[in-house]
């Protein structure tokens, strides 16, 4: 079968061209809004609030963290901790500090009641338990940045915004892999923030995620997907959060700091439970998230083929050039605002990997399945 260069190439070259001004699009008409934000001053009136933290054997992280949520400086707050079934010692410290703080509440869990897998049986325990209408939720393994943290998240709740996207950070250590978890980190946030200020929210980070209750009853907490292990965050926010209910916080001390997995396969088990809830998302945020990542696979393949063929040298490397540099100013921009550092250099080739592992991923979890939470 001959194949007509003088007619491929050119058509080649059009949709290269396409592909890439679809990448620039999504940075400087998307990207840009969460690169270039400015923060409005937040509210000063404080409304009570309830931090609700879902705990399984979690005895080692919620003895280093707790302490640092329970003397948050904020004027009225609880802390709802759910002991969902601990074969730790978890229940004799959430005892210990009953008796020590008088503003900690346990829902305690004395056997897996717990028909799906997941902990939104845990968690809606805890937040039907919460006293307070306006909820933050975080996880056993995050400690505040600092002690502002429930004023910064709860300053943005008002009449209208229900739902308070934060950012949760893992901490810098050394190794390849820490960049990486970093990296995707970052460009997660910056995807989730950028949508949500274009008035299209579609998910947000349960280690920093503040929402009413009224908000939870009124979509009957997570009854839709019951049976997805996860997603007791990105799911709820995606059918709940609409434009003109949802802020964004990004001040630093409103983050909150986790370690990062240190081996590469508790990493991966961990990417693939996230991943493995993007095909419950609403078809438009399927469509845009997916628009991006194709568009970007379908450049970087016509640009081997071209340049192999030796055709278009000129044109093709300036627009991968400017593609790149875009790249780079956005995720500057968005890494400094996020407080990340030491990114910048490797992220075109931490790029690449993900760029190839994530679809692995997802072929993984077609054909095994999670049924743990933790």
């Amino acid at each position: 079968m001959h194949i007509d260069l003088d007619i491929v190439l050119p058509v080649l070259l059009y949709v290269y061209v396409a592909a890439i001004v679809i990448q620039l699009l999504y940075f400087w008409m998307i990207f840009s809004r969460f690169a270039f934000y400015k923060k409005k001053k937040l509210s000063d009136n404080y409304p009570p609030v309830s931090v609700v933290i879902c705990a399984k054997d979690e005895y080692h992280n919620l003895k280093n963290n707790l302490p640092s949520i329970l003397n948050q400086d904020y004027p009225d707050f609880e802390v709802v901790v759910v002991n969902d079934a601990s074969e730790d010692e978890t229940l004799f410290l959430l005892e210990d500090l009953e008796r020590e703080y008088d503003h900690i509440k346990v829902v305690n869990i004395t056997q897996d009641l717990n028909f799906f897998p997941g902990k939104k049986f845990a968690l809606s325990l805890g937040i039907k338990s919460a006293r307070n209408e306006h909820l933050l939720l975080t996880d056993a393994d995050c400690v505040p940045a600092g002690s502002s943290w429930i004023k910064k998240m709860a300053g943005n709740f008002d009449s209208k915004n229900e739902v308070v996207l934060g950012y949760g950070k893992y901490k810098i250590e050394k190794g390849f892999l820490n960049s990486i978890i970093r990296y995707e980190t970052v460009m997660t946030a910056v995807q989730y923030f950028s949508n949500a200020l274009m008035g299209n929210p579609y998910m947000g980070v349960g280690r920093n995620l503040a929402y009413k209750k009224s908000l939870f009853l009124k979509h009957k907490g997570f009854i839709s997907h019951y049976n997805v292990a996860s997603g007791d965050d990105d799911l709820f926010i995606n059918k709940a959060a609409k434009k003109g209910n949802t802020q964004i916080e990004i001040d630093p001390d409103s983050f909150t700091l986790s370690d990062a997995k240190k081996t590469f396969r508790e990493w991966w088990t961990q990417k693939r439970r996230h991943l493995s809830t993007g095909r419950y998302y609403k078809f438009k945020h399927k469509f845009l998230l997916g628009l991006y990542s194709f568009s970007l696979i379908l450049a970087l393949t016509l640009l081997v083929i071209l340049l192999s063929f030796q055709q278009y040298i000129l044109i093709v490397l300036v627009l991968f050039g400017i593609r790149i540099l875009s790249k780079l100013v956005i995720f500057k921009k968005s890494a400094d605002r996020l407080n990340e550092k030491k990114l910048l250099l490797f992220s075109p080739l931490i790029e690449l990997f993900l760029l190839g592992i994530f679809p692995i991923m997802a072929l993984t979890n077609l054909v095994f399945k999670r049924n743990k939470w933790k």
